[in-house]
């Protein structure tokens, strides 16, 4: 196997035996066939537009296929069998479809063209000879942005996926992630080409993005700032981690009378500002972090667990049987969740211990996305102009377990006090309890939410830059992103759409970009790596 797809890579390069996450080389195989797979069917989906021929179902299981190969999602060898087998025979259907309209498809072309071995260990043989690396003669350099667009194609697929769960969908962000994955088949882009279509990934991502935004407005209403405890009420429990929404509704409405509270975990803390959400009486708080203690959380919570997206690594068995996965997440031995029925999990909470007695931990603020952020917008300006707030920080992006994430607590902590940090995803789990007071009755945290949330921040941005008649590298504002898979690098993506510079970012910068890509975006962007907290607050606020 070879991956180096995450921030967590072994040895900054790529894992070759095992991931660090702990895939299995045969699943990291699967995963490479069946993102081959993906590409020789978005060939025939790109040509089947061009003649007018567009396959919502097709539409949908690219994304969902896709999305299920991010990092932490998918584990399970036989769920992810099936996907292979399901998108050759929704290839072969649309080619059907198309040539059927006029269309032509290029049937010498192996990713159009090949058939699954019968069985997982001949999938597995065929996956091999379908990674990174399996191309050894491509130049490097373009390896690298082919990778990275892959990359910001998961992310993509991974919003689109929760945005058409909630009715909100676009086929322009669709037709995009098909181009874009047949693209990967052409040996003939140049270099020019390649960072193009890794710009286009970065709009295609901000219009998912919104897509998600009015989803989740749309459905839930927008977040006002709310107070969400860090303790625990006497009783059953379940835990909802990972980021969908409406799977968490579901567990809201089927617990409902039924003596048991609902806590949220890592990137599922915002849903807390959501009206629609916290009008539930047993929604109650927020249990643990998200990565750096995460085992030791999950083995200590004394009700069931429901993963919902990405947001761990492989379950330990310790606490593995009260564990319940739900959407496109799958480990091998735990329990899925099929079609939000999620009696089984409630089941165990049932059976398992709950919390003894109440516990009060305090709280922490979320909710202050775009909507709240903007309607106190004149007092934030006025603050500025007075020299009361004289920088904001954007402290955002993913968590995880590799050393050197401490920095971001520690910049957090060393931020002036007439400065504001604004958050976002689960990288404020490093410091999201943190209190750091307020300026003029608002508060020096808040929590946009999360990582999809990345649009808010891009509004408020936007807005204050407008009021002040500036563009939004004229703000008193710097961007300090830290970064684990796939999202992060579509979001990232996003900000060279928009031309956002002086960007920071770490813990390590990501193995598939190569020198003299990396040399582009320097001198394109300037973006560069995180060096200490004291010698980059010096820098950014001494400019």
């Amino acid at each position: 196997m070879f991956c180096f797809q995450c921030e967590q890579t072994a040895k900054g390069e790529g894992c070759k035996i095992m991931g660090v996450c702990g895939k299995t080389a045969d699943v990291a195989a699967l995963q490479d066939l069946l993102m081959y797979a993906l590409k020789g069917l978005s060939v025939v989906a790109t040509e089947g537009r061009r003649v007018g021929v567009v396959d919502r179902n097709v539409n949908v299981f690219t994304c969902e296929a896709v999305f299920s190969t991010l990092t932490n999602v998918d584990f399970d060898p036989a769920r992810i069998e099936a996907l292979i087998r399901k998108a050759v025979e929704l290839r072969e259907q649309l080619k059907a479809k198309v040539k059927a309209a006029g269309g032509k498809i290029n049937e010498s072309m192996d990713a159009v063209s090949f058939q699954p071995a019968s069985d997982t260990a001949g999938l597995v043989k065929q996956g091999e000879e379908h990674g990174v690396l399996s191309n050894g003669g491509i130049d490097p350099d373009i390896r690298s942005l082919r990778e990275t667009l892959v990359y910001g194609l998961k992310g993509v697929a991974a919003y689109a996926d929760h945005a058409q769960i909630l009715g909100q969908e676009d086929d322009k962000v669709y037709a995009f992630i098909h181009e874009g994955l047949a693209a990967t088949l052409n040996k003939d882009l140049t270099l020019n080409d390649w960072v193009n279509l890794v710009l286009r990934c970065g709009e295609a991502n901000l219009r998912a993005m919104e897509l998600l935004d009015a989803g989740n407005t749309s459905t839930y209403g927008h977040p006002t700032p709310t107070k969400v405890p860090l303790g625990h009420k006497k009783g059953k429990a379940i835990l909802v981690s990972g980021h969908d929404l409406k799977d968490l509704e579901e567990i809201l409405k089927q617990t409902e009378g039924k003596g048991i509270y609902v806590y949220t975990h890592g990137e599922m803390l915002p849903c807390h500002g959501y009206p629609g959400l916290k009008k539930y009486a047993h929604f109650y708080g927020h249990y643990g972090t998200a990565w750096q203690n995460q085992a030791k959380e999950f083995d200590k919570f004394p009700g069931a667990i429901v993963m919902t997206t990405n947001c761990i690594q492989k379950p330990l068995e310790t606490y593995k049987a009260n564990i319940f996965t739900s959407g496109l997440v799958g480990w091998p031995g735990v329990t899925h969740i099929q079609n939000r029925d999620f009696t089984p999990a409630i089941q165990r909470a049932l059976e398992l211990s709950g919390f003894a007695e109440d516990e009060d931990k305090g709280y922490v603020m979320t909710g202050f996305a775009r909507n709240a952020v903007l309607s106190v917008a004149d007092k934030v300006i006025e603050a500025v102009k007075a020299g009361k707030i004289r920088h904001f920080f954007l402290v955002a992006g993913c968590d995880g377990a590799k050393p050197g994430r401490n920095y971001y607590t520690e910049f957090v902590e060393k931020v002036p006090q007439d400065c504001i940090v604004l958050t976002l995803a689960c990288g404020k789990f490093r410091f999201f309890d943190k209190d750091l007071g307020d300026i003029g009755g608002i508060p020096r945290l808040l929590d946009i939410g999360q990582c999809n949330d990345a649009y808010s921040a891009i509004q408020i941005a936007v807005a204050l830059a407008n009021a002040f008649g500036c563009s939004v590298n004229e703000l008193p504002l710097s961007l300090v992103l830290s970064w684990y898979e796939q999202k992060a690098v579509a979001i990232l993506l996003t900000l060279f759409h928009l031309g956002i510079k002086n960007i920071r970012l770490g813990p390590s910068l990501p193995a598939f970009i190569t020198p003299n890509v990396l040399n582009v975006l320097v001198q394109n962007y300037n973006i560069r790596p995180i060096t200490t907290p004291d010698e980059d607050l010096k820098a950014i606020l001494n400019k």
